[in-house]
């Protein structure tokens, strides 16, 4: 019998194939409806619905419905914490079974090798893990990264087949005026390109999407999510651990765009993944916000699938792969078993273990990422223009809850012996991001509002973008002991009360990841946010995520980096003291 008419036969349901589901009740995401079949599944594919006679194994779904395995469409594997492999054994026990992932934050930190390490770890796992290669690396000019990428270090990894798209564009002011290394990574020769234009005109979005960009996730208002979707954008809802805009978003799905939006995460810490979710999480959240089940499940497969490029993922339908999820409840969510290329792959219950353990890729020649140079505490020292003044005017950071965008602030803080102080009356601290990859000595040092810190210092290796060490502290010997701390560890998360360390994590890999499994980093994490919070730390404000994101010049309004202070919305250092 010819190959093809092998097929033909498994699909018309007239030989054996390797399994098939019973009596289950499918969620249709071509149709929009939930009907009773059977399901057949050969080779790690579906062969079709409808009756199927014959099988190696045979299922019976007692009425549990079925959807197609979850596709998170942006995601950054390093702001788990969490190795890859960990990483994608803890997606899978939440339904999701394919990730977009963008490497961008270990490739400021080791360039290529970093990439690779991502591309080698997740290489024969029971996962589908597509790569954006990072087009920004460093994000700015405005910062030191451990890296620079062009087009030429990229196009290396373009015959990986997993390597799928070019990563978040976040240099959209490099697009619309085709500056030349831009326009030489935007035409690699990759499947899709995606985006990162928060506050772009809605003129220049027609610039952005005309150069092949055609995704977005960093709409944060319903009139961005519109203004993207009229041009034909694929709009990704968001919600991470930092940045939560789903509910915000969901007015803006209607029945007539909603095959245009996606969900996705972006950056979840572990926490969050093993206490919430991934993109289920979402799926309960658009569920609970009135959006229809069906519809949210498209919104979190076969859209993401189309949008993305992935022409075998995202439903459950001859010939694609046979990803899926087995659910006890629609509504809830409540997820019984996920199979990847028609094998169970894991329980639901985290907190039983039911989840696959992967080995672990060898980390060699990742570690040690934490170079400070000539390092002095005198780097923190802010001077006043006038030594004998008792105040200064200074700009400050605004932290904003639940949100990465922050506020440009004018504040009077006191001044001691010609140095600019920290103020707990007005719940200002002092921030400060040191250059870490090439020991350059660059300490960029500045002002902070809304963290919420009365006492004691934070700090982190983990500083998006170029992934400097950011801390925050009310005095200067807690800042220095939290730096010194982290460098002691070869990067990692570090919580200083005057002359102690009160808590600390470890993160060996390029200072973002450990390779430890999730439960006792995730618990070792809650330890550590419990302790932020009672150094004052607001409860509204997760502490290392929003901390990471202090230091990110390409989201308005007000940022530092090891440079110095940036003002995003004139894409410009600007002075600290006025």
């Amino acid at each position: 019998m010819s190959s093809f008419k092998q097929r033909m036969d498994e699909a018309r349901g007239l030989v054996k194939i390797d399994l098939v589901l019973r009596r289950a009740r499918l969620v249709n995401v071509f149709s929009g409806e939930i009907h009773e079949t059977e399901i057949g599944i050969h080779e790690g594919n579906f062969v079709g619905i409808g009756s199927f006679k014959e099988a190696e194994t045979e299922v019976d779904l007692c009425g549990n419905y079925v959807v197609p395995g979850l596709i998170d469409g942006h995601v950054h594997i390093e702001s788990s914490l969490l190795c890859p492999e960990e990483f994608c054994s803890l997606l899978l026990s939440h339904g999701v079974t394919t990730a977009v992932v963008d490497p961008h934050e270990i490739a400021n930190v080791l360039g290529v090798k970093g990439i690779r390490y991502i591309l080698d770890s997740v290489d024969t796992l029971p996962f589908n893990t597509f790569v954006a290669l990072p087009s920004c690396v460093p994000a700015t000019e405005l910062e030191t990264s451990g890296a620079h990428l062009g087009a030429a270090d990229l196009a290396e990894f373009i015959a990986d087949p997993k390597v799928i798209g070019l990563g978040e564009v976040m240099d959209y002011q490099g697009v619309i005026e085709a500056k030349p290394d831009m326009v030489e990574k935007l035409e690699l020769p990759v499947m899709f390109k995606d985006g990162h234009a928060p506050g772009i005109s809605p003129q220049d979005l027609n610039a952005y999407y005309k150069s092949g960009i055609h995704t977005e996730h960093e709409c944060s208002t319903v009139e961005e999510v519109r203004e993207r979707l009229r041009r034909g954008f694929h709009v990704m809802l968001r919600e991470g651990s930092a940045a939560k805009n789903l509910l915000d978003l969901l007015p803006a799905v209607t029945s007539e765009n909603s095959g245009q939006c996606l969900f996705v995460t972006d950056d979840r810490h572990p926490i969050d993944l093993i206490q919430e979710g991934s993109v289920d999480h979402l799926v309960r959240l658009a569920i609970e916000a009135g959006i229809d089940p069906i519809r949210a499940i498209q919104m979190a497969t076969i859209n993401a699938a189309r949008a993305i490029g992935l022409p075998r993922l995202g439903a459950v339908a001859p010939g694609y792969q046979a990803d899926f999820v087995i659910l006890k409840d629609l509504n809830r969510f409540d997820i019984k078993e996920v199979y990847w290329r028609g094998v169970k792959q894991s329980g639901s219950d985290v907190s039983r273990r039911e989840r696959l353990r992967f080995p672990r890729f060898s980390i060699a020649g990742l570690t040690e990422s934490v170079n400070l140079g000539n390092w002095s505490d005198n780097k923190l020292k802010v001077s006043a223009r006038e030594k004998e003044a008792n105040h200064a005017k200074v700009q400050v950071i605004g932290v904003k809850g639940h949100s990465l965008v922050t506020a440009a602030l004018s504040r009077k803080l006191p001044v001691k012996n010609g140095f600019v102080q920290t103020d707990q009356a007005q719940g200002i601290a002092k921030i400060a991001v040191l250059e870490r990859h090439h020991g350059t000595g660059n300490v960029g040092v500045g002002f902070v509002e809304g963290l919420g810190l009365e006492k004691g210092a934070i700090a982190s290796t983990v500083a998006h973008d170029s992934h400097n060490l950011v801390v925050v502290g009310m005095s200067d010997e807690e800042m220095n002991l939290a730096i010194q701390t982290c460098a002691e560890m070869g990067g990692g998360l570090c919580l200083v009360d005057g002359d102690h360390v009160i808590g600390k994590l470890p993160l060996p890999i390029a200072g973002l990841m450990t390779d430890q499994e999730a439960e006792p980093v995730t618990q070792t994490l809650n330890e550590l946010h419990e302790k932020a919070h009672l150094l004052g730390i607001s409860e509204s404000v997760d502490p290392f995520m929003t901390l990471a994101f202090l230091s990110l010049p390409v989201i308005p309004e007000l940022k530092l980096t090891d440079l110095g202070l940036v003002d995003v919305d004139r894409f410009r250092l600007t002075e600290t003291v006025l």
